[in-house]
């Protein structure tokens, strides 16, 4: 339906009144006060909530085994970062980790929970080469236009530790990757500078942006956020940088979490989390009042590092909002604003919302108002990306 003019009638954008949606070329063409004709052509939106198509701004879709048999868990009962890394490269070959058929199953399943576009990591190192990024691509042509993907070539296992990563990150950014990564450079590299060095140089040389995957405690988390800062400011990447998970920010004092959030702000480096639990609430509302991007995402889904996940980012906001003791309506309807129309940056778009000149990204459920949803996660009923119904009721049409 991208190349036709029709309208999606009868729904209520953010729980306002029953409006129709004209839809034209795949964007939002106009909205008006809900007609009681209609046309030949017309979607009944039968009065259901309609939100923004949700933005994944944090996800590994080229581990994931979706769709593949049931694969039991058999890591240690105490795990750590470095620990899942090879427990993962074991057995990753075993089970086929990366294919195309098994990324396209979880991509699909993003569409069925209604989100329209992503980021994904995909691991990038010495055994796989580049493999993941061709299984993604492959992907992504079974699905079509279906799902915006923008990709970051991620160097799991390390970077100066396994000489021969860095040229495949810098091979990765001239294949046209958007971003590339980085992990924990004090602790898997063990050289905080020395892997920032040579990632901001890959990052300005080759025009790309950096996401960095930092899960380091203590005074060496915190001195790895300073860095970040420094550097992106340094090397005039504002809008171009994220950090992902940061878990100790949340546990440090208010002091030290002001001077860090407004060092982001600064800087323009925004901040994607998964919401999981057992971790420290972040100063969430400290970043939104400095203007820094604050996106959620669903990270690994049943892969080797966990067998939890469906890929339904109304989830992770339901996730969000308990981890951060949200109860108030606003403080609700914030927390889903975070899972659709807070994650436009991070797939590279100015605005990503049911108004006029938006991309058709929407979702409808059957929900009284968006609190509503955020705590009872109803399935969703239409699903249209880009203007065309990409899921019904559950049933995928891609």
């Amino acid at each position: 339906m991208t190349d036709q003019h029709y309208r999606l009638t009868n729904v209520r954008p953010w729980g306002a009144d029953p409006v129709d949606i004209a839809i034209k070329d795949g964007h939002i063409a106009d909205i008006r006060p809900a007609a009681a004709a209609t046309a030949a052509g017309d979607v009944d939106g039968g009065g259901l909530l309609a939100l923004p198509g949700f933005i994944n701004t944090h996800s590994h879709v080229d581990k994931s085994w979706w769709g593949q048999p049931w694969v039991s868990y058999t890591y240690s009962d105490h795990p750590t970062v470095e620990g899942w890394i090879a427990n993962e490269r074991a057995q990753r070959s075993k089970y086929n980790i990366p294919n195309a058929s098994s990324t396209a199953a979880v991509l699909r399943e993003f569409l069925r929970h209604g989100t329209t576009a992503t980021r994904t990591h995909i691991d990038i190192d010495l055994d796989i080469g580049l493999r993941g990024l061709e299984c993604v691509k492959a992907a992504l042509k079974e699905v079509g236009d279906a799902i915006q993907v923008k990709t970051v070539a991620f160097p799991q296992d390390g970077v100066l530790r396994r000489p021969g990563v860095l040229k495949l990150l810098d091979e990765a950014a001239q294949a046209g990757v958007d971003y590339i990564g980085g992990l924990d450079p004090g602790t898997i590299d063990r050289d905080v500078e020395g892997q920032l060095d040579e990632l901001f140089d890959i990052a300005v040389t080759r025009g790309v942006g950096l996401d960095l995957h930092l899960h380091d405690f203590g005074s060496l988390g915190v001195y790895e956020f300073r860095q970040v800062v420094r550097r992106t400011i340094d090397a005039g990447l504002q809008g171009r940088v994220n950090i992902s998970h940061g878990f100790v920010l949340g546990t440090l004092p208010q002091a030290v979490q002001a001077e860090i959030v407004e060092g982001l702000a600064e800087a323009g480096v925004s901040w994607t989390t998964v919401a999981m639990g057992g971790t420290a609430p972040l100063p969430w509302q400290g970043m939104q009042k400095h203007s820094v991007p604050l996106g959620l995402g669903t990270d690994g889904i049943r892969d080797l590092w966990s067998p939890f996940g469906d890929g339904d980012l109304l989830r992770i906001a339901f996730q969000f909002a308990r981890l951060h003791g949200l109860r108030h309506d606003d403080k609700l309807i914030a927390a889903v604003e975070l899972a659709t129309r807070g994650g436009a940056h991070f797939v590279g778009r100015n605005v990503h919302d049911l108004v006029v000149g938006a991309r058709a990204d929407i979702v409808l459920l059957d929900a009284e108002n968006v609190p509503d949803a955020l705590v009872r996660c109803p399935p969703r009923r239409l699903v249209l990306s880009g203007g065309r119904v990409v899921a019904r009721n559950g049933e995928i049409l891609v």
